[in-house]
């Protein structure tokens, strides 16, 4: 674990679907947090009463901003949240320095043939692992061996630059499409 520690600490914005993703979050945080500097918007932090506008605004320029790369905690359900869908278009805004990009498959994640199928994905982060600008890990992957976040944070990151592969076109999702 010692040559993990020597990198460079990234500033990491987590995005996942509260409900389903939380606890993997609260395990991400507790186990790579002295590897990297948190951008994520804790529970509390905005007012839920504010509208969807400002609220986009808020995180974009008060956490996603300045953040080395979006990692997107993609369980089951989490291609239906508008906010996950909101989190990693600010993400690849250039406005907003652009972030790299990295989906981490949990382990309720439907794999099929141990393959990932697009369609399972949030469509913005599936977009972006098609035209090769984000990146994607299993959290088995990155639990067993935290060197294999590193190197894939490294990598979202460096490719950050690839502005040809971004895919950010496509309309944010207006509503939750599934509970």
């Amino acid at each position: 674990m010692t040559s993990f520690i020597k990198k460079v600490r990234h500033k990491l914005f987590l995005s996942f679907y509260h409900a389903d993703d939380e606890n993997y979050r609260r395990s991400f945080t507790t186990q790579f947090h002295p590897f990297y500097i948190s951008k994520s918007v804790e529970l509390g932090d905005i007012a839920t009463d504010n509208s969807a506008e400002y609220i986009k605004r808020l995180i974009r320029e008060n956490y996603i901003a300045d953040a080395s790369a979006v990692v997107v905690l993609v369980g089951p359900k989490t291609k239906c949240r508008k906010h996950v869908d909101w989190e990693i278009a600010a993400g690849l805004e250039p406005m907003s320095g652009r972030s790299g990009l990295l989906g981490v498959l949990l382990p309720e994640f439907p794999l099929r043939d141990n393959k990932y199928q697009y369609e399972d994905m949030p469509k913005r982060l599936a977009d972006n692992v098609r035209s090769a600008y984000a990146e994607v890990r299993t959290w088995t992957q990155i639990n067993r061996n935290p060197q294999q976040l590193s190197s894939a944070v490294e990598i979202a990151f460096n490719k950050r630059l690839n502005e040809q592969d971004v895919r950010n076109g496509s309309p944010q999702m207006q509503r939750n499409t599934c509970d």
